[in-house]
């Protein structure tokens, strides 16, 4: 997979709803049915990070689920992105991007949505022929003050922050010409996961599919 077919497939994904659900998921008996919820309230593109042990089954479990499309996140080594590959994830996120990392999701045919927090590492991408880029942490790294500032001088690329973004200020992000979508994991709150409230992250997951984008 090249990386222009790469950030091609990020951008038809990135365009399946506002939000991408950023879940942290420490029982896989969670998997399904909080993937049901999500997929029911609008948001069929979920990243599951690699932060827990159960991560790789959830990613299985979620990949039967039918109306999704599940990605891998925090890929950090070329031998998470085989595994994830592996468990059933179609697309990958990473924090940051390096040149084994990029070249294993190339090999395996994992289309990655790559980070970047700066102009540099923005156009050390679009040079690879990454397009399509995670902006991460977003708040941390400037917010939607700086992502509107490299609207100008980076046009070709698009971006999904991710990192403190909230049903607060996501409409300070989508509503910048450079933001397709982008990542939170407010619409799945770690009590209401645990507790098995599937009728209330769906209709978390509704008021975030109703964003303006």
């Amino acid at each position: 997979m090249t990386p222009y077919e790469a950030s091609a497939e990020a951008l038809r994904i990135c365009k399946l709803a506002p939000i991408v659900p950023v879940l942290v998921v420490e029982d896989v008996a969670h998997a399904v049915p909080l993937a049901q919820a999500l997929v029911a309230g609008g948001l069929p593109a979920l990243e599951v990070t690699l932060r827990t042990e159960a991560a790789l089954d959830v990613i299985a479990a979620m990949a039967r689920v039918e109306g999704g499309a599940v990605g891998a996140g925090t890929l950090l080594t070329p031998d998470d992105v085989k595994r994830a590959k592996d468990a059933g994830a179609t697309f990958g996120v990473s924090p940051g991007a390096t040149d084994r990392l990029l070249d294993a999701c190339e090999e395996v045919g994992l289309p990655l949505l790559p980070g970047s927090a700066s102009a540099t590492e923005a156009m050390r991408l679009l040079e690879r022929g990454y397009s399509v880029q995670k902006f991460f942490p977003a708040e941390a790294a400037g917010g939607a003050p700086f992502l509107k500032s490299l609207a100008s001088p980076l046009p070709q690329i698009r971006f999904c922050p991710t990192g403190g973004v909230s049903m607060a200020n996501a409409t300070d992000y989508l509503s910048l010409p450079n933001v397709i979508c982008a990542g939170g994991s407010w619409v799945a709150p770690k009590d209401m996961v645990t507790r098995g409230d599937w009728a209330g992250i769906e209709a978390l997951a509704r008021e975030a599919a109703a964003l303006p984008s």
